[in-house]
């Protein structure tokens, strides 16, 4: 009889669809003596109920491998408490359960989440104690963690030695690839995977279409789309998606669009992966439109979104847009994410709020390295140097995680050019590589030698270069061309534009500049030749190029085209803008 009634319990037990029902029906276990507690603790774990079921087993009296393993994995993929299910392993062990092939597989993923190789490590030589590492799950699993842990070396030594690989072996091992950075590896062993006769998967696919897009590999990126095709594969968010990225990462927008408006079903992930592609390619009028059909379809945008139109409203000075965007991240709490926060810092930047930029600053409870050098780097671009390089020794004196980078270095040396701060900059350029153990680059050593060149000091610039450990680039080169002709330094002019004419046939200010230090020097005939070998050459200047938001709209126009929109309204914007430079000038002539 009491067989029948557990039969039955059990059977509603399968049926519960909440957790009261839950109760009740354990209740009644209880009164009628029926022990049954795991059946109990899938139920919960499943109705996604972690009080109730840490509760329950940890008031278990002697929970079985059953048990801890059902649980282990709730925590690692229900819950994703990894740092409870490493904990809840060792309860396990203490308790004289012995882990098992079930257990293992989901503690390698949570030292893999926590990035503790170490831990992961020592489970690994329980594993080979106890002759586990011949299992699929367990050696998937441990490539899984190493991959995750930026140990590659162990995790192709745990894949090599598997002797009879299946297909989720090739994609456990390649996405490990391919999700650290390591392109050329991921494609290399996809090439191999089908050597040994194994057809790709979606999950290869879409590990491999990562590494293309971070190569560059455009031909190998088209025969996986045709491979889809061939396939009658569908495009879903995830292959979609994952195409999308790749052509936009390898520059063909055009591709990308098309994939994008063939895809029938989109996402947030498929409609990031469009706008992220056009901002990251300099096409920032097309980002911000396609964020706009976005919100018009009933996507709503994440912290990537924002991401994305933020740099777009960057790259061009949308502020308006950028304040409503601001305001949307606030109301949602995304602001709190230390990414969006610096996004949305490097925006107002751009677009010369620095004084709002800085509050958003103030306001972040965390900041990595990202965020002090986005700051940093916008009040010495901004005209206020010394507060930069305050800003500068306040990160220097803070307890955080973050430490000056090459970028940070790159930030202050450019306040110390804007301020004319030369012992200073040699300071701080040596503090490089004494104190943080950093090897200045060629931005670091541009920096120095604009720095030099504004001082006047053309000659001590000119040595600096002949120091560089290597050759100075065309920006470096550049700079010091423009200082020569300022403080007409001829004699250090002539080399430097010998190197850029050899380096950059094709710019029409290094032919210009040159032209003009001739004259300097009354040398007519030579500048008259540097004007006629640009002509010679079909060098002409590329024209300016200026955008002007208007009702939320951007209107892009170049020097010397002729408007066909909005004129009167331009001319207004114009118009007040004159006067107001005019009264400013009148003010400025009053004070003197």
């Amino acid at each position: 009889m009491q067989a029948e009634f557990c039969a039955k319990l059990l059977r509603l037990l399968k049926q519960c669809q909440s957790v009261r029902p839950l109760q009740q029906i354990h209740t009644q276990m209880l009164i009628h003596s029926i022990n049954k507690p795991n059946f109990l603790l899938v139920k919960l774990i499943e109705l996604k109920d972690f009080d109730r079921s840490f509760h329950f087993i940890t008031h278990l009296d002697r929970p079985n491998d059953y048990a801890f393993n059902i649980f282990i994995r709730g925590l690692t993929n229900t819950w994703r408490k990894f740092d409870l299910a490493l904990e809840f392993y060792y309860n396990m062990k203490s308790s004289g359960v012995k882990p098992d092939n079930f257990t293992y597989p989901f503690v390698f993923i949570s030292c893999g989440n926590l990035l503790v190789s170490r831990v992961g490590k020592l489970v690994h030589c329980e594993v080979l104690k106890n002759g586990l590492y011949v299992d699929f799950h367990v050696s998937h699993s441990l490539i899984t963690m190493y991959s995750r842990c930026s140990e590659l070396v162990f995790a192709r030594q745990v894949f090599d030695e598997i002797a009879h690989k299946d297909l989720v072996s090739w994609n456990s091992m390649i996405s490990g690839y391919s999700r650290i950075g390591f392109a050329k590896e991921a494609v290399e062993l996809f090439g191999k995977m089908r050597d040994e006769g194994f057809e790709p998967d979606e999950m290869t696919l879409v590990s491999v279409l990562a590494a293309c897009g971070d190569l560059g590999a455009l031909e190998l990126g088209r025969w996986i789309e045709g491979y889809l095709v061939d396939c009658r594969i569908e495009f879903n968010s995830y292959t979609g998606s994952a195409l999308v990225d790749m052509y936009a990462k390898c520059g063909d927008l055009g591709s990308a669009r098309k994939v994008f408006d063939d895809m029938s079903m989109k996402d947030v992930v498929t409609w990031n992966a469009m706008i992220t592609g056009y901002a990251q390619n300099g096409m920032s009028d097309e980002a911000i439109s396609m964020y706009n059909t976005m919100r018009a379809s009933g996507v709503s945008p994440d912290k990537i979104t924002v991401i994305g139109v933020l740099s777009a409203c960057a790259s061009i000075g949308a502020l308006d847009l950028g304040k409503s965007i601001d305001e949307c991240a606030l109301q949602s709490g995304m602001r709190n994410d230390i990414y969006v926060a610096t996004a949305l810092i490097d925006m107002y930047a751009k677009c010369g709020d620095v004084d709002r930029a800085f509050q958003v600053f103030e306001s972040m409870p965390k900041k990595n390295e990202v965020t002090w050098n986005a700051m940093i780097s916008a009040l010495a671009f901004h005209g206020r140097p010394l507060e930069a390089i305050s800003l500068f020794e306040s990160m220097l004196r803070n307890d955080s995680a973050a430490s000056p980078d090459d970028v940070t270095f790159i930030g202050v040396l450019s306040a110390c050019v804007h301020a004319g701060l030369v012992d200073e900059g040699y300071r701080l350029f040596g503090l490089m590589s004494s104190c943080f153990a950093l090897v200045p680059k060629i931005e670091h050593y541009s920096c120095m030698v604009d720095l030099l060149s504004r001082a006047g000091r053309v000659n001590a610039a000119w040595d600096f270069i002949e120091k560089m450990p290597s050759k100075p680039d065309e920006i470096l080169l550049g700079a010091l061309l423009g200082a020569c002709h300022k403080v007409k330094n001829f004699n250090v002019g002539e080399l430097v534009m010998q190197l850029l004419l050899e380096m950059e046939p094709s710019n029409s200010v290094n032919y210009v500049i040159s032209s003009k230090i001739y004259a300097n020097e009354s040398r007519w005939d030579d500048s008259a030749r540097m004007r006629l070998l640009m002509r010679e050459k079909g060098v002409t200047k590329t024209p300016g190029c200026s955008w002007i938001e208007m009702d939320s709209q951007l209107l892009k126009f170049h020097a010397g085209e002729l408007l066909d929109q909005n004129v009167p309204e331009l001319f207004k914007v114009l118009n007040m803008l004159y006067e107001e430079m005019a009264e400013g000038y009148a003010l400025s002539l009053d004070l003197l």
